[in-house]
């Protein structure tokens, strides 16, 4: 990332601005992938590519969590991060359980085997996204690109909505899912109001210069860029998957 002459070292209020508008300049959900997947004929097998993938990246989440919580410098933020990390674990606060489990249980809701979900391969495009959040949540002077990037722009993926609604509540509309199958997102997309806050004050705390404020923003737009990335690369895995079967 190229420093630009004109970055001056902005006041709390215009940097936590900045950070919400960045976090809300590329939408996932603006992808073409979802308009396929969004339809009144059922696509399973375009589903089932996207939730695996996803899968992969919800299996390091926790791992992200207790590396900020451990090396956070803030202890009024530190607590916040014990809460988050208790909560990811157990899902006491939510009074549901483990997350990684609530995916599996949207996982097995597709009939998708435990087998079959463990044998799948990321792609490279998801690898990338989880790479990037891990390296820089322990790299050695990158806590707050880390914190950006994990914080803010992937706990914003919840918070998006197409007309007013969750990602979740359209794939219970259009699937026939339950409440119970799409829980992991409801929780989600209920609890990371507040962790995206809690990110953006965090990470307002963490820059102190002109060159740590735009590392920051520059983690969280290029991390909304790696999940759409993530997207495009399950919709060229969805393509060439339908293309085989055309000519099978």
């Amino acid at each position: 990332m190229t420093l630009t002459k004109e970055a001056v070292l902005m006041d709390k209020a215009t940097f936590s601005r900045a950070l919400r508008d960045t976090l809300d300049e590329q939408l996932t959900l603006d992808h073409p992938i979802f308009a396929e997947l969004f339809t009144p004929q059922k696509n399973w097998r375009l589903l089932k590519i996207i939730t695996l993938e996803g899968y992969q990246i919800t299996r390091y989440f926790l791992e992200y969590i207790e590396n900020l919580y451990f090396r956070c410098p803030f202890p009024d933020h530190k607590r916040r991060l014990l809460y988050n990390l208790f909560e990811e674990e157990t899902g006491r606060f939510s009074k549901t359980k483990n997350h990684v489990e609530l995916m599996e249980d949207f996982i097995r809701a597709q009939d998708i085997s435990d087998e079959e979900r463990d044998a799948w391969t990321p792609s490279a495009a998801t690898r990338e996204l989880i790479d990037y959040r891990l390296e820089n949540c322990k790299g050695d002077g990158t806590y707050h690109i880390g914190a950006a990037a994990v914080m803010i722009a992937s706990e914003g993926q919840s918070l998006e909505t197409r007309a007013g609604d969750a990602r979740h509540s359209i794939l219970a509309k259009c699937y026939g899912l339950t409440e119970e199958d799409t829980r992991f997102f409801s929780v989600h997309q209920k609890e990371d109001v507040a962790h995206v806050a809690e990110g953006i004050s965090l990470v307002t705390d963490l820059c102190t210069t002109v060159e740590m404020q735009q590392e920051a923003l520059f983690a969280v737009r290029h991390t909304c860029k790696l999940f759409w990335n993530m997207y495009e690369s399950a919709a060229q895995k969805y393509y060439a998957s339908a293309e085989g079967v055309a000519h099978a």
